[in-house]
């Protein structure tokens, strides 16, 4: 994997590997989400704080997207499948269930996501119910599911859920 002049050293120094080591061929380069310790529960974790301070903000990682609102409400939404789990409700945190392995991730969805005419809506999984929500940012999470499909082949976004059935 090819290294970037202005990435991270992969040695861990904390430098720019341009100024640093140099030769990509001694590091076996971790995904930058790795590197930096990141993880979805950790993430959730700053949604639903920053979701509880009411502050608007839509963040990435991987296919995953977070939104916050001034309103306090937080979903965390996953483009694969359109999936989406409401986090914090009018600054209150809820209390969701994520599992994360090094291997694998699971959450327990409990919406469907659409962005329709520039709206966006969701359906409850359980009672089948449409909701539009006027107060989250539907203009920064469309231009962040455009620059995740960017990111990634269409035959890996494909890939990622595995039925269980």
């Amino acid at each position: 994997m090819k290294i970037g002049r202005n990435e991270p050293c992969p040695c861990g120094s904390g430098q720019k590997f341009k100024k640093c080591c140099k030769d990509p061929k001694k590091f076996q380069q971790a995904p930058p989400e790795k590197m930096a310790g990141i993880t979805l529960c950790g993430e959730v974790e700053k949604l639903q704080n920053a979701a509880s301070e009411k502050t608007a903000s839509v963040n990435t990682m991987g296919v995953f997207i977070f939104a916050s609102t001034e309103d306090g409400d937080g979903w965390l939404l996953e483009m694969t499948d359109m999936d989406g789990l409401k986090v914090c409700e009018k600054g209150e945190i809820i209390d969701v269930e994520i599992k994360e392995g090094p291997e694998t991730i699971e959450v327990n969805w409990s919406h469907h996501f659409s962005i329709r005419n520039k709206k966006f809506y969701v359906t409850d999984y359980k009672n089948k119910e449409e909701e539009e929500l006027t107060n989250l940012p539907t203009h920064s999470i469309f231009a962040a599911i455009k620059r995740i499909r960017k990111k990634f082949p269409k035959e890996l976004l494909s890939s990622i859920h595995l039925d269980e059935e």
